[in-house]
């Protein structure tokens, strides 16, 4: 079993409140959201309707309860806790551990 590796990526306040940034961690694109609660997120940034790395610059809000992300492009709204598409039972994009240490955003892969 392999180590999880943490990746210092932004401040907290580098996240704006109800929206996202884009992170490169290990090589690949992870979209972090902060939602107006105050929680963090992070999932692929990769649209995989669209077909495009434009999660980050999604639109952040709740559906049924959940925090999700409305992709840019197409609109598919994506679950900030799963990855899990709205829209869609059978498209997901990956989730990634976000913990916050001193004001700094971790990211953690596997």
């Amino acid at each position: 079993m392999s180590a999880r590796t943490m990746t210092a990526v932004c401040r907290v306040e580098d996240v704006p409140v109800e929206g996202g940034v884009c992170a490169l961690v290990d090589g690949t694109a992870v979209a972090i959201f902060r939602t107006h609660d105050g929680n963090l997120y992070a999932i692929s940034n990769y649209d995989p309707v669209g077909m495009a790395s434009v999660l980050s610059r999604g639109i952040v809000g709740t559906r049924g309860g959940a925090a999700y992300v409305a992709s840019p492009l197409h609109k598919q709204g994506y679950d900030l806790r799963t990855g899990q598409c709205l829209d869609d039972p059978e498209v997901r994009v990956a989730t990634y551990d976000v913990r916050v240490d001193d004001g700094v955003v971790w990211v953690g892969t596997s």
